[in-house]
């Protein structure tokens, strides 16, 4: 390779790295939250930019780390609950139906929701 080649790649590298950390900075901090309801009442609304252990109504335990939430411990006989997908802040839910547990994934104030917009298609 050439002086100028082994430069133009070096420089390539440093810009990627630049961007990199740039969009990492910027994304950095946006959480949504997490509402808990237990047989249709709100239990209680939680963000997930704190880690912390919430305990339900003694059935059930939800973790948030890291900006992900996700079931860790329930009392019903199937703990389809505690497979499912973790939340985080693009929304999402968790149900537990024996217990009458529902948690659903806030969207954070800073994402944006197409179908929140309104939109033009070809037929209108």
């Amino acid at each position: 390779m050439k002086k100028k080649e082994i430069l133009f790649i070096g420089g390539i590298l440093v810009l990627a790295l630049v961007l990199w950390a740039g969009i990492s900075f910027f994304y950095k901090g946006q959480y949504g939250s997490i509402t808990i309801t237990v047989d249709g009442e709100e239990y209680g609304t939680y963000s997930l930019g704190k880690d912390q252990t919430i305990s339900i109504n003694d059935t059930n335990v939800c973790e948030i780390k890291d900006g992900k939430a996700h079931m860790i411990s329930a009392t019903c006989p199937d703990h389809l609950c505690m497979k499912q997908r973790e939340i985080d802040e693009k929304g999402g839910t968790i149900v537990c139906l024996p217990n009458k547990v529902v948690i659903e994934g806030n969207k954070s104030a800073d994402s944006t929701d197409s179908s929140d917009e309104l939109s033009i298609d070809a037929v209108t």
